[in-house]
């Protein structure tokens, strides 16, 4: 389709299919607002620094971190292979001692002699999270722990690696290689809004359907695609992650018929609204309806 062919507004009311999205009830100034990064001092968006061992415990990305931290310390740096990741001996270790929500890597990698970094995704992810967030950083074939990193193992500072390693997440890292990269950066490039958006309407069980629609301001990408590819990227790139962090809680269910298809649920766990605090102005005040 030629780009001067192409009515975006046509597209998104067809796409929404009846569906009113959160953000439209926002008012300019807000909107605009959540489109820059969070902070602790007057933005639309801040993230807790205060949190406690007990409400983190449900973050998967936190308590694996540590882990990975931890043991980059106490071996003097993590051994790298000519590529760049971990080796397979520092992966079998670490294999041991993550634990990560609904990946169960004895049924995973029944059949592999030996596991490759980038086979194991919650290494794969956390480390690269966690090294982009400055506490792990490359050193002659080694994976060192940096100053900073060595001080986030301390009782008294773990408080604050969930907020660093979130942020990094949503607004340093490109979390496109979650999905090939097919849909370029959306979700992420509007994550302000959505999270504000999810705040609103993940209060109950929701579909990816439905909340890549009350959430997410709809790219051309999205629209133009011959399948519905938008829950599938707010899936992947968005509502999994926040998942990992302990944000959402999960469920799936079998849908009925003679393929089994799994359908997903998200909702907001209790860390949501704890660890992420927003300041905005709605239009019409007492308006939002799902």
């Amino acid at each position: 389709m030629a780009a001067e062919d192409f009515n975006y507004r046509a597209a998104a009311l067809r796409w929404l299919d009846g569906v009113e999205p959160a953000w439209t009830n926002l008012d300019v100034r807000s909107l605009n607002a959540l489109q820059r990064e969070p902070s602790s001092d007057g933005t639309a968006l801040r993230l807790a620094n205060d949190l406690t061992s007990t409400e983190t415990a449900s973050s998967a990305v936190m308590r694996n971190g540590l882990v990975l931290l931890s043991h980059a310390a106490e071996h003097d740096g993590l051994p790298l292979t000519a590529t760049g990741n971990l080796t397979r001996a520092v992966v079998a270790d670490l294999i041991e001692l993550f634990e990560w929500p609904e990946f169960d890597y004895r049924d995973a990698f029944r059949l592999h002699k030996a596991i490759n970094e980038p086979d194991f995704m919650p290494l794969y992810f956390v480390r690269h999270i966690v090294e982009l967030a400055r506490l792990l950083r490359k050193y002659r074939r080694k994976l060192l722990a940096t100053r900073r990193g060595k001080a986030m193992l301390a009782e008294d500072q773990q408080q604050s690696l969930q907020t660093a390693l979130f942020h990094t997440t949503f607004w340093r890292a490109d979390l496109g290689y979650l999905t090939a990269w097919i849909y370029g950066p959306w979700p992420q490039h509007g994550i302000g809004v959505a999270l504000w958006s999810l705040s609103v309407s993940a209060t109950d069980w929701q579909t990816p359907e439905r909340l890549s629609r009350l959430c997410c301001v709809p790219s051309v990408e999205v629209l133009q695609s011959t399948w519905d590819v938008g829950p599938y990227a707010m899936d992947s790139c968005f509502l999994r992650p926040l998942h990992w962090f302990g944000l959402l809680e999960h469920r799936e269910e079998k849908a009925p018929g003679e393929r089994p298809v799994t359908r997903h649920f998200y909702r907001k766990a209790p860390l949501f609204d704890r660890f992420l605090a927003f300041d905005v102005q709605l239009k019409r005040p007492h308006s939002i309806r799902h």
